[in-house]
Formats: C-alpha cells, sequence, structure tokens
C-alpha cells in the first residue's frame, strides 16, 4: 500500500523520534508529506478562580510543544510537511486533524505493556470511527 499523507501522533518525549523515523520510513519511497500533531490536555478543573493561571500555564506547555516539535522537524532527515498543537483527548484531536486535512495514514505510538491497555489505547475512539488506517508503534 502507497502511504502519500501521514499524519503522526507526538507527544514531548524521546519515543517521539521512533514514530517520526517510522513515518519517513513508510512514505519517503512515494515522496509523500508528513504532518505532525500533537495534543495538550484541556484541564477539567478549568474555572474563573484557576482560570488566569491555566492560560498562562496553557502558553507554555505549547511553546514547549511546539520547540519541541521544531525539534523532531529538524532530525527527521525529511521534510514536514505541517506541525499542528490541538487541545484535547487523542481520539478527538486525531478526527479534527483529518477532517482539516485528508490523511491516508495515522500513525500512534503505545506505552502500554498490558494486554487489556493495549486494547483500550487513547486512540481506540479514532480507530472506531474512522475509515483510514491507523498503525499504532509499540514504544
Amino acid at each position: 500500500m502507497e502511504y502519500r499523507n501521514v499524519l503522526v501522533a507526538v507527544a514531548i518525549a524521546a519515543d517521539s523520534h521512533k514514530l517520526v523515523a517510522k513515518a519517513v520510513s513508510i512514505v519517503r519511497p512515494y515522496l509523500g508529506q508528513i504532518t505532525l500533531v500533537s495534543m495538550i490536555a484541556n484541564p477539567e478543573i478549568y474555572n474563573s478562580f484557576a482560570g488566569q493561571m491555566l492560560d498562562n500555564m496553557h502558553v507554555l506547555m505549547e511553546e514547549k510543544t511546539r520547540l519541541f516539535m521544531d525539534e523532531l522537524c529538524q532530525r527527521a532527515e525529511y521534510p514536514i510537511s505541517h506541525t499542528r498543537v490541538i487541545y484535547g483527548k487523542l481520539g478527538d484531536c486525531l478526527t479534527y486533524a483529518n477532517q482539516q486535512q485528508q490523511f491516508d495514514l495515522v500513525i500512534c505510538g503505545n506505552h502500554s505493556y498490558s494486554m487489556m491497555n493495549k486494547v483500550t489505547c487513547s486512540a481506540v475512539r479514532f480507530i472506531n470511527t474512522s475509515s483510514i488506517d491507523v498503525l499504532i508503534v509499540p514504544l
């Protein structure tokens, strides 16, 4: 199967380099495109009391995420077409990114070691509603 437009879900972790390398190995033969997406969770306790403090934290988290994604792009040894930072849960973020731009393949990592956790990974919501291929890479 030829994958020419791949979305890679990354986090601020060294394992994300492995996910980018996997995407590069998949698209390179077809001169495909890679988009990186990173998710920042919305805290449940966001209210008027803590609002200002959490707003500042969001800005710092987004800046740290963008800097890490810039590092991923530089070390990829392949041009990365787009990077996106999205707020919310992983499944919702993947769905939103795929609505903005159609992808052939989504690559996610999984740190779970038990069989039950592997079956119920955080990308399962996207997998159950998506018509595109999803590659879960064990990390």
